[in-house]
């Protein structure tokens, strides 16, 4: 029997013995001896979107925890502030949608109407409430079609608690926090030292370390990207650090919340010529990438390669793996989808809310390394690809 009949041999063995069910997930930290594995940068970005929402509570640790499990490269979160001021990780501008709070009566006199981004919004806001009262709150899955086993179990975390998960991390995993409704928030809540939610925000990353240009050797060790919706909010935070930052893009019908610009406006070549001293990316709704007609994929626009020509990084959000959000052309396949954006459009990142399914498309999608030249370091790569299937 000659070598290569040998490898066949054995790779039909791993797959025998791997088509079991998933309880083991091998994160390159499994194979590393000693100090963490640092983050990949050859690949486009695994962004958790607000962690492994799709099988787990939006931002909550455990759905963190769980898209560190399936290979994140980046676990995603929200930042508001109670109403005492402190930070914490939670999307809506209300509790309505994602925890019980209309099951709390004693909060039943909290709920009012406030102007959010000049539409009069009614529920019960995150900011009318202390840290203590927000962590009497459990929270619920956002969509009735996924799993609603866990809703209930979970509490809402802080800023300090979700940077402590990434960096309680068996490998190197970056953070990548929104600064959410800054001019809302800003109106809302006011620290003691007069200081803005902005400086809260850059604060807590300095407290944790957080620091330091994209690729730097800082940043290496702690990676983080600063995103927001609104651009007078990273020009501001860009004299208080060097971390770098994404530009958030709405809808087409969407103005800039701070400054009432069009989507046209902030998407113009002069417009990302000015950005571009500020971040070093944007993160564009995908629909305004490849705009969307009846279900099916429109001709691409330019704003992929027009952001590449100003040297900026393009982070669509969100791949979803469910067929309510799968675009027709993608004949309900979510690998297909990652395929087109990543192969097609040329994306650098992509938040998603299945990081496994994202993880496991670009693992069996990369080219075999030149290490992997003989046949123990083969085996070896196949048996990390098959292994989620083992039995425990």
């Amino acid at each position: 029997m000659d070598s290569s009949s040998g490898i066949g041999h054995s790779v039909l063995l791993l797959l025998i013995v791997g088509c079991g069910a998933r309880p083991f997930y091998p994160l390159p930290s499994k194979l590393a001896d000693g100090d963490r594995l640092p983050i990949q940068t050859s690949r486009p970005y695994n962004v958790a979107h607000r962690g492994s929402n799709g099988e787990l509570p939006e931002e909550t640790a455990a759905a963190y925890m769980r898209a560190i499990k399936e290979g994140a490269d980046f676990i995603e979160t929200d930042i508001l502030a109670s109403k005492d001021g402190v930070l914490i990780c939670f999307h809506d501008v209300t509790l309505d949608d994602t925890t019980d709070i209309a099951e709390h009566k004693e909060f039943a006199d909290r709920k009012t109407t406030y102007e959010v981004q000049g539409t009069n919004t009614t529920g019960w806001f995150p900011v009318d409430f202390t840290l203590e009262e927000l962590k009497t709150l459990r929270v619920k899955q956002r969509y009735e079609f996924r799993d609603q086993q866990y809703n209930g179990k979970f509490k809402i975390i802080t800023f300090e608690e979700f940077i402590s998960i990434a960096l309680d991390a068996p490998r190197v995993v970056g953070i990548y926090p929104e600064i959410k409704n800054p001019v809302f928030i800003n109106q809302r809540v006011k620290w003691s030292d007069g200081k803005r939610f902005e400086d809260q925000f850059v604060a807590t990353l300095k407290k944790y370390g957080y620091g330091g240009s994209y690729l730097s050797e800082d940043w290496m060790k702690q990676p983080v990207f600063i995103q927001s919706f609104a651009p007078t909010s990273l020009i501001y935070i860009s004299n208080l650090t060097d971390s770098p930052k994404i530009f958030l893009i709405d809808d087409v019908t969407m103005p800039t919340q701070d400054t009432n610009q069009s989507y046209w406006e902030i998407t113009s070549d002069s417009y990302l010529s000015f950005i571009k001293q500020y971040v070093v990316g944007i993160g564009p709704w995908k629909d305004t990438i490849v705009p969307v007609v009846n279900g099916y994929l429109q001709t691409p626009t330019d704003l992929v390669a027009k952001a590449h020509a100003h040297d900026l990084q393009v982070h669509p959000y969100t791949y979803r793996n469910e067929n309510q959000f799968l675009h027709f052309n993608f004949h309900q396949d979510p690998y297909a989808e990652y395929n087109y954006w990543i192969n097609k459009i040329g994306v650098d990142g992509l938040f998603t809310d299945f990081t496994g399914s994202l993880h496991d498309f670009q693992e069996w999608t990369s080219p075999l390394s030149q290490d992997d030249d003989n046949a123990t370091k083969l085996l070896h790569k196949i048996a990390t690809l098959v292994s989620p299937y083992q039995k425990g």
